[in-house]
Protein backbone atom coordinates (compact mmCIF):
# COMPACT_ATOMS: atom_id res chain seq x y z
CA UNK A 1 0.00 0.00 0.00
CA UNK A 2 1.49 3.34 -1.06
CA UNK A 3 1.86 6.10 1.50
CA UNK A 4 -0.39 9.05 0.62
CA UNK A 5 0.56 12.71 1.00
CA UNK A 6 -0.66 15.99 -0.46
CA UNK A 7 1.48 18.13 -2.74
CA UNK A 8 0.70 21.66 -3.94
CA UNK A 9 2.86 23.67 -6.35
CA UNK A 10 4.31 22.09 -9.49
CA UNK A 11 6.72 24.79 -10.61
CA UNK A 12 10.31 24.23 -11.75
CA UNK A 13 11.29 22.86 -8.36
CA UNK A 14 8.00 21.43 -7.20
CA UNK A 15 7.53 19.12 -10.18
CA UNK A 16 10.94 17.53 -9.59
CA UNK A 17 10.35 17.15 -5.86
CA UNK A 18 6.99 15.50 -6.58
CA UNK A 19 8.68 13.06 -8.97
CA UNK A 20 11.20 12.14 -6.27
CA UNK A 21 8.46 11.49 -3.74
CA UNK A 22 6.68 9.21 -6.21
CA UNK A 23 9.96 7.35 -6.80
CA UNK A 24 10.26 6.94 -3.02
CA UNK A 25 6.89 5.16 -2.93
CA UNK A 26 4.43 7.94 -2.13
CA UNK A 27 1.06 8.47 -3.76
CA UNK A 28 0.44 12.19 -4.20
CA UNK A 29 -2.79 14.12 -4.03
CA UNK A 30 -1.67 17.01 -6.21
CA UNK A 31 -3.04 20.47 -6.80
CA UNK A 32 -1.63 23.13 -9.10
CA UNK A 33 -3.31 26.25 -10.49
CA UNK A 34 -2.49 24.91 -13.96
CA UNK A 35 -3.54 21.34 -13.30
CA UNK A 36 -2.25 20.07 -16.66
CA UNK A 37 1.24 20.40 -15.18
CA UNK A 38 0.45 17.22 -13.25
CA UNK A 39 0.43 15.33 -16.56
CA UNK A 40 4.23 15.25 -16.26
CA UNK A 41 3.87 12.93 -13.27
CA UNK A 42 3.17 9.19 -13.31
CA UNK A 43 -0.62 9.03 -13.48
CA UNK A 44 -0.69 5.73 -11.59
CA UNK A 45 0.78 7.38 -8.49
CA UNK A 46 -1.14 10.65 -8.30
CA UNK A 47 -4.66 11.87 -7.72
CA UNK A 48 -5.40 15.19 -9.41
CA UNK A 49 -7.31 17.56 -7.13
CA UNK A 50 -9.44 20.53 -8.11
CA UNK A 51 -8.78 22.51 -4.92
CA UNK A 52 -6.11 22.76 -2.21
CA UNK A 53 -8.69 21.44 0.25
CA UNK A 54 -9.10 18.28 -1.81
CA UNK A 55 -5.32 17.78 -1.85
CA UNK A 56 -5.32 17.99 1.96
CA UNK A 57 -8.22 15.63 2.56
CA UNK A 58 -7.32 12.44 4.38
CA UNK A 59 -3.53 12.90 4.37
CA UNK A 60 -1.17 13.02 7.34
CA UNK A 61 1.29 15.32 5.51
CA UNK A 62 0.83 17.98 2.85
CA UNK A 63 3.71 19.85 1.18
CA UNK A 64 3.43 23.29 -0.40
CA UNK A 65 6.03 24.71 -2.80
CA UNK A 66 4.55 28.05 -3.79
CA UNK A 67 5.77 31.37 -5.16
CA UNK A 68 5.23 33.82 -2.31
CA UNK A 69 3.53 34.68 0.97
CA UNK A 70 0.20 35.75 -0.50
CA UNK A 71 -0.21 32.64 -2.63
CA UNK A 72 0.69 30.43 0.33
CA UNK A 73 -1.75 32.18 2.66
CA UNK A 74 -4.57 32.05 0.11
CA UNK A 75 -3.87 28.36 -0.56
CA UNK A 76 -3.91 27.60 3.15
CA UNK A 77 -6.58 29.92 4.51
CA UNK A 78 -8.77 30.87 1.57
CA UNK A 79 -12.01 29.39 0.29
CA UNK A 80 -11.35 25.69 -0.41
CA UNK A 81 -7.96 26.10 1.27
CA UNK A 82 -5.85 23.46 2.99
CA UNK A 83 -7.25 24.09 6.47
CA UNK A 84 -10.80 23.27 5.34
CA UNK A 85 -10.05 19.54 5.05
CA UNK A 86 -6.62 18.87 6.58
CA UNK A 87 -7.17 16.19 9.24
CA UNK A 88 -6.55 16.82 12.92
CA UNK A 89 -2.88 16.28 13.90
CA UNK A 90 -1.79 16.33 10.22
CA UNK A 91 1.28 18.31 9.16
CA UNK A 92 1.67 21.10 6.61
CA UNK A 93 5.29 21.41 5.39
CA UNK A 94 5.92 24.74 3.66
CA UNK A 95 9.04 24.65 1.48
CA UNK A 96 8.58 28.13 -0.02
CA UNK A 97 10.76 31.22 0.38
CA UNK A 98 8.51 33.39 2.53
CA UNK A 99 8.72 35.83 5.41
CA UNK A 100 9.20 34.58 8.98
CA UNK A 101 6.03 36.48 9.92
CA UNK A 102 3.95 34.34 7.58
CA UNK A 103 5.36 31.15 9.13
CA UNK A 104 4.52 32.46 12.59
CA UNK A 105 0.98 33.30 11.49
CA UNK A 106 0.41 29.93 9.83
CA UNK A 107 1.83 28.05 12.82
CA UNK A 108 -0.70 29.75 15.10
CA UNK A 109 -3.62 29.13 12.74
CA UNK A 110 -2.71 25.46 12.30
CA UNK A 111 -2.52 25.06 16.07
CA UNK A 112 -6.01 26.55 16.39
CA UNK A 113 -7.26 24.06 13.81
CA UNK A 114 -5.61 21.11 15.58
CA UNK A 115 -2.94 20.54 12.93
CA UNK A 116 0.78 21.37 12.64
CA UNK A 117 3.01 23.55 10.47
CA UNK A 118 6.72 23.27 9.66
CA UNK A 119 8.91 25.76 7.79
CA UNK A 120 11.27 23.82 5.50
CA UNK A 121 12.69 26.08 2.75
CA UNK A 122 15.33 24.61 0.45
CA UNK A 123 18.62 25.63 -1.14
CA UNK A 124 19.46 24.23 -4.56
CA UNK A 125 18.63 24.57 -8.24
CA UNK A 126 16.49 22.13 -10.26
CA UNK A 127 19.54 19.96 -11.00
CA UNK A 128 20.15 19.57 -7.27
CA UNK A 129 16.48 18.76 -6.72
CA UNK A 130 16.64 16.06 -9.41
CA UNK A 131 19.70 14.51 -7.74
CA UNK A 132 18.10 14.77 -4.28
CA UNK A 133 20.91 17.09 -3.25
CA UNK A 134 18.86 19.94 -1.79
CA UNK A 135 19.81 21.43 1.55
CA UNK A 136 16.65 21.71 3.65
CA UNK A 137 16.40 24.12 6.58
CA UNK A 138 13.69 23.47 9.16
CA UNK A 139 12.25 25.31 12.15
CA UNK A 140 9.26 24.65 14.34
CA UNK A 141 7.89 22.10 16.77
CA UNK A 142 10.06 19.04 17.35
CA UNK A 143 7.16 16.66 16.75
CA UNK A 144 6.59 18.27 13.35
CA UNK A 145 10.27 17.84 12.49
CA UNK A 146 10.21 14.19 13.49
CA UNK A 147 7.08 13.58 11.40
CA UNK A 148 8.54 15.37 8.38
CA UNK A 149 11.99 13.78 8.40
CA UNK A 150 11.24 10.59 6.39
CA UNK A 151 9.66 12.70 3.65
CA UNK A 152 12.37 15.37 3.65
CA UNK A 153 15.08 12.70 3.50
CA UNK A 154 13.65 11.71 0.10
CA UNK A 155 14.29 15.20 -1.24
CA UNK A 156 17.67 16.38 0.00
CA UNK A 157 21.16 15.56 1.14
CA UNK A 158 20.74 17.16 4.53
CA UNK A 159 18.11 18.55 6.90
CA UNK A 160 19.45 21.33 9.15
CA UNK A 161 17.54 22.30 12.29
CA UNK A 162 17.30 26.01 13.12
CA UNK A 163 15.29 25.76 16.30
CA UNK A 164 11.67 25.92 17.38
CA UNK A 165 10.90 29.52 16.44
CA UNK A 166 8.58 29.01 13.43
CA UNK A 167 10.24 31.56 11.17
CA UNK A 168 13.87 30.71 11.93
CA UNK A 169 14.41 28.66 8.77
CA UNK A 170 12.81 31.43 6.71
CA UNK A 171 15.35 33.93 8.05
CA UNK A 172 18.12 31.56 6.97
CA UNK A 173 16.59 31.21 3.50
CA UNK A 174 16.27 34.96 3.05
CA UNK A 175 19.84 35.49 4.27
CA UNK A 176 21.15 32.78 1.97
CA UNK A 177 19.34 34.09 -1.11
CA UNK A 178 20.67 37.56 -0.32
CA UNK A 179 24.21 36.14 -0.25
CA UNK A 180 23.65 34.43 -3.61
CA UNK A 181 22.29 37.65 -5.15
CA UNK A 182 25.19 39.64 -3.75
CA UNK A 183 27.64 37.09 -5.18
CA UNK A 184 26.01 37.33 -8.62
CA UNK A 185 26.24 41.12 -8.53
CA UNK A 186 29.86 40.99 -7.37
CA UNK A 187 30.87 38.56 -10.12
CA UNK A 188 28.97 40.50 -12.78
CA UNK A 189 30.74 43.71 -11.79
CA UNK A 190 34.17 42.05 -11.60
CA UNK A 191 33.88 40.24 -14.94
CA UNK A 192 32.52 43.34 -16.64
CA UNK A 193 35.46 45.31 -15.24
CA UNK A 194 37.78 42.74 -16.79
CA UNK A 195 35.90 42.82 -20.10
CA UNK A 196 36.09 46.61 -20.36
CA UNK A 197 39.82 46.36 -19.89
CA UNK A 198 40.28 43.93 -22.76
CA UNK A 199 40.30 40.63 -20.86
CA UNK A 200 38.32 37.48 -21.57
CA UNK A 201 35.41 37.25 -19.09
CA UNK A 202 35.36 33.45 -19.27
CA UNK A 203 39.07 33.15 -18.52
CA UNK A 204 38.74 35.50 -15.56
CA UNK A 205 35.77 33.54 -14.19
CA UNK A 206 37.63 30.25 -14.61
CA UNK A 207 40.66 31.63 -12.79
CA UNK A 208 38.71 32.90 -9.78
CA UNK A 209 36.43 29.87 -9.67
CA UNK A 210 39.38 27.51 -9.46
CA UNK A 211 41.58 29.50 -7.06
CA UNK A 212 40.50 32.25 -4.67
CA UNK A 213 36.78 31.48 -4.95
CA UNK A 214 36.82 27.72 -5.43
CA UNK A 215 33.19 27.02 -4.54
CA UNK A 216 30.10 25.86 -6.45
CA UNK A 217 28.38 29.26 -6.50
CA UNK A 218 31.41 30.95 -8.05
CA UNK A 219 31.94 28.07 -10.47
CA UNK A 220 28.36 27.51 -11.61
CA UNK A 221 26.95 31.01 -11.47
CA UNK A 222 30.34 32.40 -12.47
CA UNK A 223 30.37 30.49 -15.75
CA UNK A 224 26.86 31.65 -16.62
CA UNK A 225 27.67 35.26 -15.78
CA UNK A 226 30.99 35.26 -17.65
CA UNK A 227 29.47 33.74 -20.79
CA UNK A 228 26.25 35.76 -20.50
CA UNK A 229 24.51 32.40 -20.64
CA UNK A 230 20.98 33.14 -19.51
CA UNK A 231 19.13 30.03 -20.71
CA UNK A 232 17.54 27.86 -19.51
CA UNK A 233 15.73 29.94 -16.91
CA UNK A 234 16.21 28.26 -13.54
CA UNK A 235 15.08 31.01 -11.16
CA UNK A 236 13.10 33.97 -12.46
CA UNK A 237 14.11 37.57 -11.86
CA UNK A 238 10.66 38.37 -10.47
CA UNK A 239 11.20 35.70 -7.80
CA UNK A 240 14.64 37.14 -7.06
CA UNK A 241 12.99 40.55 -6.71
CA UNK A 242 10.47 39.02 -4.29
CA UNK A 243 13.36 37.64 -2.23
CA UNK A 244 15.12 41.01 -2.31
CA UNK A 245 11.91 42.60 -0.99
CA UNK A 246 11.81 40.04 1.82
CA UNK A 247 15.44 40.76 2.70
CA UNK A 248 14.83 44.53 2.60
CA UNK A 249 11.74 44.22 4.82
CA UNK A 250 13.58 41.98 7.29
CA UNK A 251 16.55 44.36 7.44
CA UNK A 252 14.19 47.24 8.22
CA UNK A 253 12.25 45.38 10.93
CA UNK A 254 15.54 44.18 12.44
CA UNK A 255 17.04 47.70 12.29
CA UNK A 256 20.09 46.45 10.39
CA UNK A 257 21.52 48.70 7.68
CA UNK A 258 22.15 46.48 4.63
CA UNK A 259 23.34 48.69 1.75
CA UNK A 260 23.80 45.70 -0.56
CA UNK A 261 20.17 44.70 -0.05
CA UNK A 262 19.12 48.18 -1.17
CA UNK A 263 21.29 47.93 -4.29
CA UNK A 264 20.04 44.45 -5.21
CA UNK A 265 16.44 45.47 -4.60
CA UNK A 266 16.91 48.30 -7.08
CA UNK A 267 18.76 46.11 -9.58
CA UNK A 268 16.06 43.46 -9.71
CA UNK A 269 13.22 45.98 -9.63
CA UNK A 270 14.77 47.58 -12.71
CA UNK A 271 14.83 44.21 -14.46
CA UNK A 272 11.18 43.56 -13.65
CA UNK A 273 10.19 47.11 -14.65
CA UNK A 274 11.87 46.58 -18.04
CA UNK A 275 9.70 43.53 -18.68
CA UNK A 276 12.35 40.96 -17.80
CA UNK A 277 10.65 39.41 -14.80
CA UNK A 278 10.53 35.99 -16.44
CA UNK A 279 14.24 35.96 -17.29
CA UNK A 280 16.74 34.17 -15.06
CA UNK A 281 17.97 36.24 -12.12
CA UNK A 282 21.52 35.84 -13.48
CA UNK A 283 20.31 37.84 -16.48
CA UNK A 284 18.35 40.22 -14.31
CA UNK A 285 21.50 41.16 -12.40
CA UNK A 286 24.27 40.40 -14.93
CA UNK A 287 22.62 42.06 -17.92
CA UNK A 288 21.89 45.11 -15.79
CA UNK A 289 25.57 45.44 -14.89
CA UNK A 290 26.61 45.03 -18.54
CA UNK A 291 24.10 47.63 -19.71
CA UNK A 292 25.25 50.10 -17.05
CA UNK A 293 28.81 49.60 -18.32
CA UNK A 294 27.84 49.94 -21.99
CA UNK A 295 28.96 46.42 -23.00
Amino acid sequence: MEKKIGFIGLGNMGIIMAQNLISAGYHLQVYNRTLSKADELDAAHITKCKTPADAAEGVHIIITMLADDEVLKETTLGDQGILEKLPEHALHISMSTISPETSQQLTALHEEAGSHYLAAPVFGQPEAAAARKLWICVSGDQHAKDTAKPVLDCLGQGVIDFGETPGGANVIKIAGNFMIMASIEMMAEAYTLAEKNGLDRAQVANFFGSTLFNAPIFQNYGKAIANKQYQPVKFKSKLGYKDARLAFKLSQSSEIPMPLVNALHGRLLTSVAKGRGDTDWVEGIGRGVSEDAGV
